[in-house]
């Protein structure tokens, strides 16, 4: 698992784009609700709910991305994001699991591979 540790900067890479790809929710919440869970929410309270949580989202990955580059922040984001994605799957997975047969499946897996990754980068790291 040393790889994890000599490839972490290209894993917050990708992960971080990923996860940067819900920025789209504050442009277009609607079409992603859609999307990732079948199902929409109307009125102005739910636009603006839903744009923010695509906004939030959006910051973990570049916040990722940023930590790609910034080893001393590293550790810091990986707890941030992986608290985040820890938070989404553990609610998808008591609310919602009529969701993992669309795009939030998929994202619960993507997720739970990222935060493994990223307690593993934080494990090792700790222990040199």
């Amino acid at each position: 698992m040393d790889w994890v540790v000599t490839k972490i900067k290209w894993i917050m890479l990708v992960s971080g784009v990923l996860t940067c790809s819900m920025l789209f929710t504050a442009i277009v919440p609607q079409m992603v609700l859609s999307s990732m869970f079948g199902e929409t929410l109307e009125g102005a309270v739910a636009d603006i709910v839903v744009r923010n949580w695509g906004a939030l989202i959006g910051i973990v990955g570049v916040m990722l991305i940023y930590g790609a580059y910034h080893s001393p922040n590293r550790s810091m984001v990986l707890v941030v994001a992986s608290v985040s994605k820890v938070i989404f799957i553990s609610l998808v997975l008591m609310h919602g699991s009529q969701f993992l047969s669309h795009q939030a499946g998929g994202a619960v897996v993507g997720d739970a591979l990222m935060v493994v990754l990223f307690v593993i980068y934080l494990m090792r790291a700790r222990s040199k």
